[in-house]
């Protein structure tokens, strides 16, 4: 089979002509070709007078070496890489050795959980929130009442942070075994759309994540693993050998319980302030590591959908329009857009008490009046927060802190149109752009919740931004904060056989540890690190 790629079409086109593109490109006759099927398809909106449709196709041929020799120096004709999935071992049948336990629920401890249980390995999971569906109803505890669950909220709980977000499923991370592909094909597995496995920018939704997190706990169940929810680890059991050698004997639970464990992946998520500070006193090798630090940004999606797409604005294949902005300020700052959200909310997503931090969350349908993102500034620990391996995590909760009191200490977030943002003044009336986050938000003035750094970077890079989508930097753009939860702002760093430095048997994965950023590629480290685990046991 042969992969053709880069083949492009008008957005309109009928449904042959993407058989006649075909034979056009290959140069052969309809009877040369036995069948096609696409395997991924984008849209190139950078002349939105002229929008078009671009293919990876997979075409079986009658005479594949001759097309092959044809086209051996075009690198968009070439095999149909293999991206199927093989386990690299499995538990001998009836396996009743050591059972590796995972921490965290979220899309990396999932994957980790499934591979673990597919290999025949029974894990435990634990998490210290809920299952998903009682997790979802105490997350909207805080956005209609403004009531928080410190341990069930939108970071805490079965499906991780992912659950609350736009549910995009694609990244840039290198992925020479593809990964991805047993990823995307385990969700369709547990209920998501078809079309995942061909889009270029595939995405889910919240209520579509739901109903499929759990499905994949029934799988894992049903495959031996074990969940237990509403534990959660307050410290690692690690002895010391003869030759210095640290390695976990087992785990102390906050309800007072000893679990043993020898293999152990630590998926626990970006925001899992406690657990970072327990492994740093435990003498787990932690490190600082950047990340950035924001707001929320929200205009209508119909003036994006127009700014990107012209006269072709709603058409039903480009769905709602999306956008990735980024601008090198004259401070030495960079600014750029974060997890946008085309058609959804702001969402409060702290996991503190007497903190605001906000999130974006979409739909499947992504048909909510506003489109949102993080604009967002990057610091990092040589010249924001050098004293101490947590030091991010005290900056995070600095500004958490200032939001909640700029937002009136109920759980409303601050807000400020843009326009005044950039005039420098305090905000006492919002205009046309209605602000979606709930509890609710209050007009204030955003640089009293931000370091003066990003401040001065973001009113740069906002207005530079409008010169490159007309209408971006409109006075009445509504910008909530704050947005602190971009990624971890620590790295517990893990060698190449993914445990940790200082530890064996620990396994540090995911975006809690630094190694993911995104559904997909925690999910995708969460497979590398269970492949690590299940290495090691039958080792």
């Amino acid at each position: 089979m042969l992969r053709i790629t880069e083949l492009k079409l008008p957005l309109d086109h009928p449904e042959e002509a993407l058989a006649a593109a075909i034979r056009k490109r290959l140069r052969i006759t309809p009877r040369d070709m036995v069948r096609y099927a696409v395997a991924r398809r984008a849209h190139d909106a950078r002349d939105k007078t002229d929008i078009q449709l671009v293919y990876s196709v997979d075409v079986t041929l009658r005479d594949e070496a001759t097309v092959l020799a044809r086209f051996r120096k075009d690198r968009h004709v070439q095999r149909t890489p293999d991206t199927g999935y093989r386990f690299p071992v499995r538990a001998p049948s009836g396996w009743s050795g050591p059972r590796p336990v995972v921490i965290g629920a979220g899309p990396c401890g999932l994957f980790a959980g499934l591979i673990l249980a597919q290999m025949g390995f029974r894990p435990i999971i634990l998490d210290r929130g809920k299952e998903v569906k009682q997790r979802t109803k105490d997350t909207w505890g805080l956005w209609r009442r403004s009531v928080l669950d410190p341990e069930s909220n939108v970071q805490f709980g079965e499906g991780g942070a992912g659950t609350f977000s736009d549910g995009k499923l694609y990244s840039r991370i290198k992925d020479p075994r593809h990964l991805d592909r047993k990823v995307l094909i385990e969700f369709v597995k547990a209920g998501a759309p078809a079309e995942i496995l061909t889009e270029a920018h595939p995405h889910i939704g919240t209520f579509r994540l739901v109903a499929m997190v759990q499905s994949m706990r029934e799988t894992i169940e049903g495959l031996g693993g074990e969940y237990r929810f509403g534990h959660r680890v307050d410290g690692i059991d690690i002895a010391t050998d003869a030759q210095g050698e640290r390695r976990v004997r087992g785990l102390r639970l906050h309800t007072g319980e000893y679990l043993e464990a020898e293999h152990v992946v630590l998926a626990v998520g970006h925001s899992a302030r406690d657990t970072f500070h327990m492994l740093h006193d435990e003498g787990v090798f932690v490190e600082a590591k950047p990340f950035s630090i924001g707001v929320r940004i929200e205009h209508p999606q119909s003036w994006i959908d127009d700014a990107r797409f012209g006269h072709s604005a709603g058409h039903p294949i480009l769905g709602a329009a999306d956008y990735s902005l980024s601008h090198h300020c004259g401070n030495g700052r960079t600014v750029y857009s974060f997890c946008m959200c085309p058609g959804g909310t702001v969402v409060a997503a702290t996991s503190e008490e007497g903190r605001v931090a906000t999130n974006g969350m979409s739909q499947y349908s992504r048909n909510e009046r506003n489109a949102n993102s993080g604009i967002v500034v990057g610091i990092d620990p040589a010249r924001d927060y050098p004293d101490h391996p947590l030091a991010g995590i005290a900056l995070q909760r600095h500004w958490e802190s200032r939001a909640y009191v700029a937002g009136g200490s109920s759980y409303k977030a601050p807000a400020q149109t843009l326009g005044d943002f950039l005039a420098g003044r305090a905000s006492t009336s919002l205009g046309t752009v209605v602000p979606s986050y709930l509890p609710g938000v209050s007009p204030t003035d955003l640089a009293e919740c931000l370091p003066e750094f990003a401040v001065t970077a973001m009113r740069e890079a906002l207005v530079a931004f409008g010169r490159e989508i007309p209408g971006y930097d409109h006075p009445d753009a509504v910008m909530t904060g704050v947005e602190t939860r971009t990624s971890s702002p620590v790295r517990i760093t893990r060698g190449a056989d993914f445990q940790s430095l200082n530890t064996a048997g620990l396994f540090p994965a995911g975006e809690g540890a630094g190694y993911a950023g995104g559904i997909l590629s925690a999910a995708v480290d969460g497979i590398k690190v269970g492949e690590a685990v299940a290495s090691r046991i039958m080792g």
